[in-house]
């Protein structure tokens, strides 16, 4: 066994969470957020199995016992993204082992993996009114970060003017449906054509796509084509239970309109879509990143519905 695989601090053994750890992982995260996530587990371990090399997921042991854990994900392109962080998901610790630094070491050894990956920032958000979290954040020396996350109801009565608002001529002319392998080719040539750079993310899609084929209760994200032709994309995921959340939520992770179409309102019939197919699903809310200088992005997301959430972005430099 590795020193990246088993290392000690203080007594505590910090070490990788292994399948074995399912039943005390969701027992202490229920204790620590008054709620068991069962399902968000069961679904985090299943994409870790099959892609083991985009997550860290570490316990912390003591006398034999795991008294605390830390997950955590690669971003590799999300909302825009250009850089790699490492996004923290979930962690929690005992009670009874509280103030013998076991978070600090299970952040630590975090870090550790952070510089192993040659990623320079890990991420993460929570709620203003989480105090607890946002002071162990401020202990361990995470900033608040300059994205903004934004979010909307997408069952309030702004919902059905929304959908009155994009142009029937603009929708009758779209065909929508979800995101297939077959897209892959399309949708990374229109995110080149509208990020205007020689940086390609077919890494990137190819795990969305991917994650869309094998789990399509998780992937929301839709294609836009005009007589066949592709015009944009949304791409979306269910979130059932990151950062303590108690109900599903749907994360915005990109969304990019074809240059050959823009300014006939794709990207809006894209969002209303969105909406109208979430509401099926009864989620209530969808959220989004946005960098705080991208005033373009911001200001189409605010005309579609979207307001600063009440969740607050964190960053850390490693």
């Amino acid at each position: 066994m590795s020193n990246m695989d088993q290392q000690q601090k203080g007594g505590v053994t910090i070490r990788r969470l292994n399948k074995h750890d399912f039943e005390t992982v969701v027992a202490l995260d229920a204790a620590a957020v008054g709620h068991s996530r069962a399902p968000y587990f069961e679904r985090r371990l299943k994409k870790a199995l099959l892609r083991p090399a985009l997550y860290v997921q570490l316990g912390a042991e003591l006398d034999g016992k795991l008294v605390g854990f830390m997950m955590a994900r690669q971003m590799q392109g999300q909302f825009g993204r250009k850089e790699p962080a490492l996004r923290l998901d979930a962690f929690a610790v005992a009670s009874n082992v509280r103030g013998r630094q076991i978070g600090s070491a299970l952040l630590t050894r975090l870090e550790d993996e952070a510089k192993h990956l040659k990623i320079s920032e890990i991420r993460t958000t929570t709620s203003w009114r989480d105090h607890a979290i946002m002071q162990f954040l401020d202990r361990a020396g995470f900033e608040l970060g300059s994205e903004l996350v934004v979010d909307r109801q997408i069952t309030d009565q702004g919902f059905a003017a929304q959908q009155k608002e994009v142009a029937a001529p603009v929708r009758d002319k779209l065909e929508f449906s979800a995101l297939k392998p077959d897209d892959l080719f399309d949708i990374v040539g229109i995110d080149k054509r509208v990020r205007d750079s020689d940086q390609r993310r077919e890494a990137f899609f190819y795990e969305l796509v991917d994650e869309a084929t094998n789990d399509s209760a998780v992937r929301v994200s839709l294609v836009a084509r005009v007589a066949g032709t592709a015009a944009g994309f949304v791409m979306a995921r269910m979130n059932f239970g990151e950062y303590g959340r108690a109900k599903p939520v749907a994360v915005l992770d990109t969304i990019g309109v074809s240059p050959d179409y823009a300014g006939q309102g794709i990207g809006h019939a894209l969002l209303t879509q969105l909406f109208a197919n979430l509401a099926e699903l009864r989620v209530v809310r969808v959220e989004t990143v946005v960098a705080s200088e991208d005033f373009r992005l911001l200001g189409f997301f605010y005309d579609v519905g979207f307001k600063t959430s009440q969740r607050l972005g964190f960053v850390k430099r490693v």
